[in-house]
């Protein structure tokens, strides 16, 4: 009984959260878009959970820096840190980091000197 308690909170908390999402796109939607472009209609609030939809459909999410095409290629380059031998970590940080501070020195000396 509980977890139906918990599943029923949950699902009301997601269709209220896409709801208010959606008043808001519709509310943004309806003050900018007709200002900036000649032509531009108002949206009701149907077509602004469309846009959401699509949204959702072309840029993968709305969890920030989870989901998305543009994520894929990250697994790849875990996994290849992971079969990395901690001397080759430690090579590897060293050069990325080695180069930025080579680079900060380089470029205090260049600023004390002027």
């Amino acid at each position: 009984m509980l977890h139906r308690f918990k599943l029923l909170k949950f699902m009301i908390l997601v269709v209220g959260g896409i709801a208010a999402l959606s008043w808001v796109v519709m509310m943004l939607w309806n003050w900018l878009m007709p200002a900036l472009f000649v032509g531009a209609r108002s949206i009701d609030f149907l077509q602004a959970v469309a846009l959401l939809v699509l949204s959702k459909i072309l840029f993968g999410g709305f969890r920030g820096h989870h989901g998305g095409w543009h994520r894929h290629g990250d697994h790849h380059w875990h996994q290849r840190w992971e079969k990395l031998t901690p001397e080759q970590r430690e090579k590897f940080q060293h050069g990325l980091f080695g180069r930025r501070k080579h680079w900060d020195e380089t470029h205090a000396k260049n600023n004390e000197q002027a």
